[in-house]
């Protein structure tokens, strides 16, 4: 089991940034595929972002595609959101996930897949 804790969340202005962080408990970390995750209220949990757990591979759902980035650090068992020119419909609350070993777009895209998820961290972005 892997206990994921994230961070960074808070109320920003249309347009500005912040950086999400996600720490997690477990000693092979780098075995995890990373994905971030949100939902908005009245609406369903959505993918946003993942790191694989090899080859460096990242991906996206359209909405965020350059405007954020994901990127992890081994080293420090963290994986970061960094979210730039936020927009209103970008309010959430932003969950971390893990899934051992996941690949590919199916698999990481899916929340389903993800076993480990951390307790959420709000985003409200005004207008």
């Amino acid at each position: 089991q892997v206990q994921l804790v994230e961070s960074g969340g808070g109320l920003v202005q249309s347009g500005g940034s912040l950086r999400l962080t996600c720490a997690a408990s477990v000693r092979t970390f780098s075995r995890y595929t990373m994905g971030w995750f949100r939902q908005a209220p009245g609406k369903e949990r959505e993918f946003v972002a993942a790191f694989s757990w090899s080859g460096g591979n990242t991906y996206y759902a359209d909405s965020v595609k350059g405007r954020f980035t994901i990127s992890r650090d081994n080293s420090k068992n963290t994986v970061y959101l960094q979210m730039n020119s936020l927009k209103s419909e970008d309010t959430a609350i932003y969950y971390c996930a893990a899934v051992l070993y996941g690949s590919g777009w199916s698999t990481v895209s899916n929340g389903v897949e993800y076993d480990n998820w951390g307790q959420g961290t709000q985003v409200t972005v005004s207008s």
